[in-house]
């Protein structure tokens, strides 16, 4: 739990709360009686961010609403180099997907195996072609397994 200080607007943990009042004898659970006695409000947990992909979510102060504090939650845009590397991991464990598929299909390309060597052929293609695909490495279209 969090506490906002009447008197300073400083947001502090229960247990720093209560070292500020060494003397009193607070019950295991405060009330929100007893906060706002102290002078303090209950800081209640506020909507998160709801960043898209190339923002980050952050945790921006807290708010006064219909008389109730909240936590405060802000978006903010990811720079040019932040979301190269980003679009990069994405891209990186797309291929990690890939290549454990193609692993797993490796057997189907064997002189004596018992499958349409074709289909399977067509299969594995459309798996190395997964980095060409017009949405990659956010939107990709995984052929269907045989």
């Amino acid at each position: 739990m969090e506490i906002r200080l009447k008197e300073t607007g400083a947001v502090i943990t229960e247990s720093e709360f209560r070292a500020l009042h060494p003397n009193t004898g607070f019950p295991n659970q405060l009330t929100e009686q007893i906060i706002n006695d102290f002078g303090g409000d209950i800081v209640f947990e506020g909507p998160q961010a709801q960043p898209t992909r190339y923002q980050i979510g952050f945790r921006d102060g807290v708010e006064l609403v219909n008389g109730k504090w909240f936590t405060k939650y802000s978006v903010a845009d990811l720079d040019a180099d932040a979301i190269t590397a980003k679009d990069a991991e994405q891209a990186k464990s797309i291929r990690t997907q890939r290549n454990q598929l193609l692993a797993e299909s490796d057997w189907t390309q064997l002189a004596d195996a018992p499958v349409d060597k074709t289909v399977w052929s067509v299969y594995r293609q459309s798996l190395r072609d997964i980095s060409s695909q017009k949405g990659f490495p956010w939107d990709v279209v995984w052929p269907k397994s045989i």
